[in-house]
């Protein structure tokens, strides 16, 4: 039977930063709540949106403490945890306490540039390794290497506890083939906010999305009105949501997002280098947009 929690809105938290780059958890808290009481259905912890490469796990640790404690179970969380050294990936999973977190989103190796049945081998040792359900990650853009169809497919008819992927390949060629040949059971989440509401109307489940944080009930109306099959409505909201999402993601990830949060007063523009925060001309381009949007 198909996960139904995972079936919606996912969040992909930022994690804010104070302007001396620690890392700032009352805005943290701020966001998650702020995401809540809004309608998203589940929040992503540590993702590549939470620059997670430059999180220590002193950090890590208390971020996802911080996000369980303001959650009190309202939602469910996913963990984001993965890497280029399997064994080390798994030793470090197993070592946390994983009580409060439904899933573990982990991204398809990257920078060793693995065969594809290097990454079916790498995702049949987590799944025979951990005890929580594991939701792929396929974003080649940063992998450097695609996860073609067959070793999803491959890994979704092997083993129940690979529960979905999240697809950010920007192809929606890729959407439609795992959609069509997909196990009944196997989740298709989009990872791309501009392909999302084509992903759900063609089949796929929900997204796991970057600019939802800063429009989280606006967003997931319009994927849940795509699943409850209200095209046209949920068609007229992507008009309105698409110019914006293009922006954010025109210099990099998550500069586009920080700066829009911050001007919903959620949180700082800081990011942590070697991220820098948005140019002054994508901030004058942003801040145009956003006139469009009642605040």
């Amino acid at each position: 039977m198909i996960n139904n929690k995972f079936i919606g809105t996912g969040v992909a938290l930022i994690t804010p930063f104070n302007s001396d780059f620690s890392v700032d958890y009352s805005s943290l808290e701020k966001l998650v709540e702020y995401n809540i009481l809004n309608g998203i259905d589940y929040l992503v912890i540590n993702g590549t949106t939470a620059e997670s490469p430059t999180i220590n796990s002193f950090e890590r640790d208390k971020i996802i403490n911080t996000v369980v404690n303001v959650n009190n179970n309202r939602v469910p969380l996913v963990l984001g945890m993965g890497g280029n050294d399997t064994l080390t990936l798994v030793k470090e999973i197993n070592s946390l306490n994983l009580q409060d977190i439904s899933a573990i989103l982990s991204v398809s190796p990257y920078y060793n540039k693995p065969t594809q049945d290097g990454i079916y081998e790498h995702y049949t040792y987590l799944a025979k390794n951990i005890s929580k359900p594991i939701i792929m990650y396929n974003v080649p853009g940063r992998t450097s290497r695609n996860m073609v169809p067959n070793t999803i497919l491959r890994l979704a008819n092997e083993f129940e506890s690979i529960i979905g992927v999240k697809e950010a390949g920007g192809d929606i060629n890729q959407y439609l083939e795992l959609i069509k040949n997909k196990p009944d059971n196997f989740l298709i989440i989009s990872g791309d906010d501009d392909l999302a509401l084509s992903s759900v109307i063609s089949g796929g489940h929900g997204v796991i999305s970057v600019i939802a944080q800063a429009f989280p009930k606006m967003f997931s109306k319009m994927i849940n009105d795509a699943l409850n099959n209200k095209h046209s409505i949920a068609k007229s909201t992507n008009d309105d949501l698409f110019k914006i999402i293009s922006l954010i993601f025109k210099e990099n990830n998550p500069a586009g997002i920080k700066y829009v949060l911050n001007k919903l007063n959620l949180c700082n523009d800081v990011l942590r280098l070697p991220l820098l925060s948005v140019s002054r001309d994508l901030r004058n381009q942003i801040n145009k947009e956003l006139n469009n949007f009642n605040l």
